[in-house]
C-alpha cells in the first residue's frame, strides 16, 4: 500500500511539474504603476487582461505584477463607480513587460470615496513583506497570517495596538500595558505561548507602554514559531506581532482628528489629538516627509487612574538615484501613568484561601484601591534607518539599522490576595464575616530603568529562474545587542480589606509611596536586571516553484548568542557569561489548486528562545539550554470571487522542548525555576474576511487552542496558565450606504468571546478560573472625502470581564468615544 501511494504521488508530481514547465514556457510577465488623475497612487484598484481570468490587484504604492500566457491583450485598469481606463499590451513568452504609469479619471479623494462603499480590500491586504521577508501573497506563503488594515482601524476609531488586536483570530490579551521598561508592552497569548508586540517594520521596535495607532498602516500577526527569519529575541513561540508603519507619499495632504469620550455617558474618559501631515521636500519628489502625532488624556473606568501618553513620528523617504533610496523614521512615545493593578496568588494559593473562581472573591470592580496621584514615567524611543539598492532587475540589497531604548521611573501597585488571619494578625483591622476580605497592598517601582536594542540587518532580495523554475530568496545577516539596566524595588503598604464603603484606600499616596523610596539603592534593596548580550546570525529562505501552482519553501538559521553575565549594581558579577549557538530550519509546500483563487499549504516552523540564568530549588544559578519549539502546519486559503472572500483554515500542532517553569517558593528560594520538561500545544483556526455584496464587509474568526505540560517533575496534563482561554472568536460587520443612498453613511457591530481562562492551574497551588466573556461594540460614522464623523460604543453592554495571566485583572467597562476629522 505504501509503494502504491508513493508512487502515485510520484506520478502527480511529475505530471504537475511538466504541466507548470509547459505554462511557464509560455507565459511572460506585465508590470506597471496605476496613479489617480492628481497623481497619487491608486490602491487596490483591478488590473486585468480583457476577456480573461488573468488579473490582480494593485498595491498600497498602485504597482502591480501579473503573469499570462503570451499574446497580444488589451489590459482594463477599472474600480467601483470608476470609468475603466484601457490599453494595449503584447505579453513576450518569458520575458517583462513594462507597460508604464497609467492614470484612472478621478481623484484620490474620489476614489478614497468609492472605495468606502465598494472596495473589497479594504479591510484585507493581498501580499506581505514582512510576513517571510519575502514579498508573497498570501495564497503563496506557507505561513499563516493576520492583517489588520489602516481602513479597518480608522473606522472602529481604535486608538491603540492592543485594541486593534481584537480583529485578528486566536490572539488574547492577558495583561495591559505596565509601562516598566524593558517588559513594558501589553500581553497576549498566540497558540498558547506569551507573547508581545515587539516588531516595528519586520525589526526590534520596543515599547514601555500602550502602543499608540497613530504611525500604524498595518498590524501583522505573524502564527506560529518564527524563528527562522526573526530570531529568538523578538517573538514568541506563538508567533509575533508587526507594526507596520505609515510612509511618506509624493503629494502633500494630511487629516485632523480630535476625539473625546466616556465611561457610561457621566465620566469623562478622554481627550484625544491626533495629526497626519504629508508633503513633497523638493519639487522633484525624490524628498518627502510625513509625520504622524497623537496625545492621549485617558482615565480609568474605576474611581482613580490615568494614562497621559504623547506620540511623535516623524519619517523622510530619499530618493538618491533610481538604485538607491533610504527611509529614516523615528517613533518616540511619553507616558505618565497609573500601571495597571492586577490581584496577585502569592502568599496564599488558591488552595489555601478556598476559592478556585472569581465569584468566590468580594472585589470591588470600581475601586482601584490606590490614590489618583501613583503614576509612573515611561519612555520609549525606536530610530530607524533602511537603505534599499537596486543591484540588478533580479536583485535588490536591503540594510537595516535600528535603535530601540525604552526607559521607566515610578511606582506599579499591585495587590496580592491572603487569608483573614494573615491580614489582621498584629492589626487593628476589623474581621468582618466569611472568608477573603482583605489583601495586601504592595508596589514594584522602577528607579530610572533602561534597556536598549540595537539591530543591524542586511537582506538581499532575489526573484529569477533557475531554468523554467522561478526562485524568490531572502539571504540575511543579522546583529542583535541588548543592553539591560532594568532596576526593581518593592514595598510593602500593609493590608487594605477588599471591599469596604468606609476605608481610605487613598492612604496609598504619592507621599507614601515617597516614604518608601530608599535614599541610597542597593543589591539589597533593589532587583536588578543589569546584563548585555549580542547575537550574531545567519538566514537564507527560498520559495521555489515546482510548477506555477505548485511552491516549495525552505530556509535555515544559524544563531551564536553570548550572554555576557549578569551583575549587580555595585557591578559584582552574579550569574557568569555563557555563549550558545542554535540551527533553525523551516519548510513550507503550498498548491494552488485554482490559481490566485484556493491554496493547500502545509508548513514545518522553528523557534527558539535563550533564557536568563535561573536559580534551581537548591538556589544554585544555573545556565539554561535554549528552549525549543517545531510547529507542524497545514490548512487551506482562500481568495474567491474575485477577491469578496478571503481567508484561511489550519491545524496546527507545536512541541516546546527544554521548558523553563516556576516552582513553588522555599524558604531560601523565592522564585526558583526548572527546565525539565515538554509542553505541547495544538489548535485549529479559521479567520475569513468577505464582502458578499457592495458596501457590507464582515471580519470574523474562531480559534480553538489544546495546550498541556506533557513531561515533567509535576503538572503533567494540567494546562499552563500562559495559554489563555482554549476557545477564542472574534466578529465584525461593517455596511456603508451604496453610492446611490447617503454617500460615506455606514454602521458596525462586532465583538469578542472568550471561554474560562484557568490562570492558576497547578498540583500546588490549585485552580484558579476567570469567567468567559463576551464583550459587543458598536459605530456609526459619515465618511466624505474632506471630513469624518464617528461614533463608537465599547463594551456596549457594560460587561463586568477580567484578563489575567497568573493575576485576576478588571477590564473597562462600557466607554462612548465621538470623533471628528478633517483632510486635507
Amino acid at each position: 500500500m505504501n509503494k502504491l501511494y508513493h508512487f502515485i504521488l510520484s506520478i502527480c508530481i511529475i505530471t504537475l511539474s511538466a504541466t507548470g514547465a509547459f505554462a511557464q514556457q509560455n507565459r511572460g510577465t506585465v508590470k506597471g504603476k496605476v496613479l489617480t488623475s492628481d497623481n497619487k497612487p491608486a490602491d487596490y484598484v483591478t488590473v486585468g487582461l480583457k476577456g480573461t481570468k488573468h488579473g490582480t490587484m494593485t498595491n498600497e504604492n498602485g504597482d502591480y505584477i501579473l503573469r499570462a500566457p503570451a499574446g497580444d491583450y488589451t489590459l482594463v485598469i477599472s474600480s467601483v463607480g470608476v470609468q475603466p481606463t484601457e490599453t494595449t499590451v503584447t505579453v513576450v513568452a518569458n520575458q517583462t513587460v513594462t507597460v508604464g504609469t497609467l492614470n484612472i479619471n478621478t481623484s484620490m479623494s474620489q476614489l478614497s470615496e468609492v472605495n468606502v462603499t465598494g472596495n473589497k480590500a479594504r479591510f484585507t491586504r493581498k501580499s506581505s513583506i514582512d510576513a517571510a521577508k519575502i514579498p508573497l501573497t498570501a495564497l503563496e506563503n506557507s505561513q499563516t497570517y493576520s492583517t489588520i488594515t489602516t481602513e479597518l482601524i480608522k473606522e472602529q476609531q481604535v486608538f491603540s495596538i492592543d485594541d486593534a488586536l481584537r480583529n485578528a483570530s486566536g490572539i488574547q490579551k492577558l495583561w495591559d500595558a505596565t509601562g516598566r521598561g524593558g517588559d513594558g508592552g501589553s500581553y497576549f497569548t498566540l497558540r498558547g505561548f506569551v507573547v508581545q508586540s515587539s516588531l516595528r517594520n519586520g525589526v526590534a521596535g520596543l515599547v514601555t507602554n500602550t502602543v499608540d495607532a497613530a504611525n500604524t498602516e498595518k498590524v501583522e500577526v505573524i502564527k506560529g514559531p518564527s524563528g527562522t527569519l526573526y530570531g529568538s529575541t523578538l517573538p514568541s513561540f506563538g508567533g509575533l506581532v508587526n507594526r507596520v508603519t505609515k510612509k511618506p507619499f509624493e503629494t502633500f495632504g494630511g487629516e485632523i482628528t480630535q476625539s473625546v469620550g466616556g465611561f457610561d455617558f457621566n465620566k469623562l474618559g478622554l481627550v484625544r489629538t491626533s495629526i497626519d501631515i504629508n508633503t513633497p521636500v523638493t519639487e522633484s519628489k525624490d524628498v518627502l516627509f510625513r509625520l504622524n502625532a497623537a496625545f492621549n488624556k485617558r482615565n480609568s473606568f474605576q474611581n482613580y487612574g490615568k494614562n497621559n501618553t504623547f506620540t511623535l513620528a516623524p519619517s523622510l523617504s530619499i530618493k538618491a538615484n533610481d538604485k538607491l533610496s533610504f527611509l529614516v523614521e523615528s517613533e518616540i512615545f511619553f507616558g505618565r501613568s497609573s500601571s495597571m493593578r492586577p490581584f496577585f496568588f502569592f502568599l496564599n494559593t488558591p488552595n489555601q484561601l478556598g476559592v478556585s473562581k472569581v465569584s468566590d472573591l468580594n472585589i470591588d470592580y470600581n475601586q482601584a484601591y490606590v490614590n489618583d496621584d501613583i503614576s509612573q514615567r515611561s519612555r520609549s524611543i525606536n530610530n530607524f534607518v533602511q537603505a534599499n539598492y537596486k543591484i540588478s532587475d533580479k536583485i535588490t540589497s536591503q540594510t537595516i539599522l535600528t535603535s530601540a531604548n525604552s526607559f521607566s521611573n515610578g511606582a506599579s501597585p499591585y495587590f496580592y490576595l491572603v487569608t483573614d488571619e494573615a491580614a489582621i494578625d498584629g492589626t487593628t483591622l476589623p474581621n468582618p464575616p466569611g472568608n477573603n476580605n482583605f489583601i495586601s497592598v504592595r508596589d514594584q517601582s522602577t528607579s530610572n530603568s533602561n534597556f536598549t536594542a540595537i539591530q543591524v540587518q542586511q537582506n538581499f532580495n532575489g526573484d529569477f529562474n533557475i531554468g523554467q523554475f522561478r526562485n524568490r530568496f531572502v539571504v540575511g545577516l543579522d546583529y542583535q545587542h541588548v543592553n539591560s539596566n532594568q532596576r526593581y524595588y518593592g514595598s510593602d503598604y500593609g493590608y487594605a480589606p477588599i471591599n469596604s464603603s468606609t476605608f481610605n484606600y487613598g492612604s496609598f499616596n504619592r507621599e507614601a509611596q515617597l516614604k518608601q523610596i530608599p535614599s541610597v539603592f542597593t543589591d539589597a534593596n533593589t532587583f536588578p536586571y543589569i546584563y548585555k548580550t549580542s547575537t550574531y546570525s545567519a538566514y537564507v529562505s527560498d520559495v521555489f516553484n515546482i510548477t506555477e501552482q505548485l511552491l516549495a519553501s525552505a530556509g535555515v538559521r544559524i544563531d551564536r548568542f553570548e550572554n555576557g553575565g549578569s551583575y549587580s549594581l555595585a557591578n559584582t558579577q552574579t550569574a557568569a557569561p555563557f555563549k550558545q549557538t542554535v540551527f533553525s530550519p523551516k519548510f513550507g509546500l503550498v498548491y494552488q489548486a485554482i490559481k490566485e483563487q484556493l491554496s493547500l499549504f502545509a508548513n514545518y516552523q522553528n523557534g527558539f528562545i535563550n533564557p536568563q540564568p535561573f536559580q534551581d530549588v537548591t538556589g544554585t544559578l544555573v545556565n539554561p539550554k535554549p528552549q525549543n519549539a517545531n510547529q507542524i502546519e497545514g490548512g487551506v486559503k482562500v481568495a474567491l470571487f474575485n477577491g469578496k472572500l478571503n481567508g484561511s483554515v489550519s491545524y496546527y500542532n507545536i512541541k516546546l522542548t527544554n521548558m523553563l517553569r516556576s516552582l513553588p517558593p522555599t524558604s531560601t528560594v523565592p522564585n526558583p525555576s526548572v527546565q525539565d520538561g515538554t509542553q505541547k500545544s495544538e489548535g485549529f483556526e479559521a479567520e475569513f474576511v468577505a464582502s458578499p455584496v457592495t458596501g457590507l464587509s464582515v471580519v470574523a474568526g474562531f480559534a480553538y487552542n489544546n495546550s498541556k505540560i506533557t513531561k515533567a517533575a509535576a503538572d503533567v496534563g494540567f494546562r499552563p496558565n500562559t495559554a489563555g482561554s482554549p476557545y477564542l472568536g472574534n466578529f465584525y460587520v461593517s455596511y456603508r450606504l451604496p453610492q446611490t443612498a447617503v454617500k460615506g453613511l455606514g454602521i458596525g457591530f462586532g465583538g469578542n468571546y472568550a471561554s474560562e481562562n484557568k490562570v492558576i492551574n497547578s498540583e500546588f497551588s490549585g485552580t484558579f478560573s476567570l469567567p468567559s466573556y463576551t464583550v459587543l461594540n458598536a459605530n456609526i460614522f459619515y465618511d466624505r472625502a474632506k471630513y469624518r464623523l464617528g461614533l463608537t460604543a465599547n463594551n456596549v453592554g457594560n460587561k463586568r470581564y477580567y484578563t489575567g495571566y497568573t493575576t485576576i485583572n478588571p477590564q473597562d467597562l462600557r466607554q462612548l468615544v465621538l470623533s471628528a476629522s478633517y483632510k486635507f
